[in-house]
């Protein structure tokens, strides 16, 4: 009885290819998936290697810039050491003030250019 039931039921043909095709679309979508997955883990990767690069010439230059300014303030304190009079310190004083402003100005300047071309190279397409 068990045989005949089985063999009277019998998928449509119409159905059968139905379902093939629905089970191959879904595969393609998830090979699809899987593809823009690495893709984008790939691309975060590279972005991750060019931030990198930003923040390695950024912490370059800060300490670049520090080694700068420590040596400016240390020429300053000698140069007091060795002035004559108060008009001295005050012309010592002034000359280095407005020094260190121009040097920060400057080093302000191009750390926000260090950044500004990090971003950039971070955010271009990746080809």
């Amino acid at each position: 009885m068990e045989d005949e039931v089985r063999d009277r039921f019998e998928v449509p043909k119409e159905m059968r290819s139905m379902a093939q095709a629905s089970f191959d679309q879904a595969r393609k979508a998830f090979e699809k998936l899987v593809t823009t997955a690495r893709q984008t883990a790939g691309s975060i990767e590279e972005r991750r290697e060019t931030v990198r690069a930003g923040a390695k010439d950024f912490n370059a230059k800060a300490i670049e810039y520090a080694e700068k300014n420590v040596q400016a303030s240390l020429d300053y304190a000698q140069s007091l050491l060795n002035a004559k009079d108060v008009g001295e310190v005050l012309r010592l004083h002034t000359s280095y003030v407005q020094a260190q402003m121009r040097s920060l100005t400057e080093q302000a300047t191009e750390m926000g250019q260090i950044v500004s071309r990090a971003a950039m190279d971070a955010a271009k397409p990746k080809v």
